[in-house]
């Protein structure tokens, strides 16, 4: 009779449909940017006389902390999450204001906060995060849809942060914010004219900013630089500097790439911040097209997975959260990698588990961790 009652239970509980494909490709990806930060920084930290070893012993640190990480939360129920979705957004409001308290400025920029001499943490990062965790609650609680007064509601929990992220300046970030934000009030239901309607206002919102030079000069010459790739413009030429190394790293990889540790534009530091923002020319150039197709086709996978699980879940909250990290995930992939090839503005967006980075590689790490937790969960 036990024996019955127990098969009985297995029959009924809900299968845990766990992704494995997400899980072992986001590990891929995670060894694969350890790799590609090593072979970036080894021969240019040797040439300077320090450890070769710095860069990729914390990348590799932040991986299995970040694995870990994934793991623990794919195992939490999603939905329990929402009894921390409002403090998890306040702190990081209060975490962004810090930053032009006690926050370190660098490249133009005050967005980290420094903990010692190799330790820092940029809250934008994980606002992203908390944001869409927010958004998903706040849509999940409405269960009779959304009513205008929680669209407007919803617009000032997405404005707060943005306007102080833009404030460090990190355009790169306004930008995703932007868009996760809009792709999940299409995805909660708001009415296509109101979405219609923000997008104009956004663009009249934008002008203004150009108009009235509310933007730094560096951003708009990134832009400008980025439409105007063969001028002679000296005030554009250092930015154009970057971009056209960038390419001609990528592209003197061929077909093969020259290997592994080898590469002159690499190994000479001709590409600036290689082992952040332009990574991927180090993988351009060292694993050439055949292994840069393997590297986008993995993102691309990843990406994939989101979106399927996102469109499978059985709930507001799990379809939101999924949605939010794919968008999250995927436009900063195009983005990145975009900006290498010359096909999209220079922008400090780092490649997802592939640029070197602690905060990037913790939260998208995380944020994996909930699109698990919801696949897990989908006959529940």
């Amino acid at each position: 009779m036990t024996d019955t009652l127990g098969a009985l239970t297995h029959r009924l509980r809900p299968k845990d449909s766990f992704d494995q494909a997400l899980f072992w490709s986001m590990i891929a990806l995670g060894g694969t940017g350890v790799v590609a930060i090593y072979s970036a920084t080894r021969q240019q930290l040797v040439n300077q006389g320090l450890n070769s070893h710095y860069y990729v012993e914390r990348q590799g640190f932040f991986m299995v902390l970040g694995v870990i990480a994934m793991y623990v939360v794919s195992r939490i129920d999603y939905r329990r999450f929402e009894i921390a979705a409002t403090p998890l957004y306040v702190c990081s409001l209060l975490a962004l204001a810090g930053v032009f308290v006690l926050g370190k400025t660098a490249l133009g920029a005050q967005r980290w906060y420094s903990f010692g001499s190799s330790i820092q943490i940029q809250p934008s990062e994980f606002t992203v995060l908390f944001l869409i965790l927010a958004i998903a609650t706040f849509c999940a609680r409405r269960t009779e849809g959304l009513k205008m007064y929680d669209v407007m509601r919803l617009l000032v929990m997405a404005v707060v942060p943005l306007a102080l992220i833009v404030k460090q300046p990190d355009l790169g970030t306004s930008v995703i914010i932007v868009l996760i934000v809009s792709a999940m009030m299409v995805i909660a239901g708001v009415p296509p004219r109101f979405m219609t309607l923000l997008a104009v206002l956004g663009s009249l919102g934008l002008a203004s900013a150009l108009y009235l030079d509310l933007l730094q000069k560096y951003q708009v010459d990134r832009f400008v630089s980025f439409l105007n790739q063969n001028s002679t413009n000296p005030q554009l030429t250092a930015l154009l500097y970057e971009v056209n190394n960038a390419k001609s790293a990528i592209g003197s990889g061929g077909v093969y790439g020259a290997g592994l540790f080898h590469g002159l534009q690499t190994v000479l530091g001709y590409v600036p911040e290689q082992q952040t923002d332009f990574i991927f020319t180090a993988i351009g150039e060292q694993m050439g097209f055949i292994g840069s197709v393997l590297v986008v086709l993995l993102l691309a996978f990843v990406s994939f997975r989101m979106f399927i699980i996102g469109k499978n879940a059985k709930d507001t909250m799990g379809r939101l959260l999924c949605i939010g990290v794919f968008i999250f995930f995927a436009f900063s992939c195009f983005e990145n990698i975009g900006m290498t090839m010359g096909i999209m503005p220079v922008t400090g967006i780092p490649l997802p588990l592939l640029s070197y980075g602690g905060s990037a590689e913790t939260v998208f790490f995380v944020a994996a961790g909930m699109v698990l937790s919801v696949s897990r969960r989908m006959g529940n």
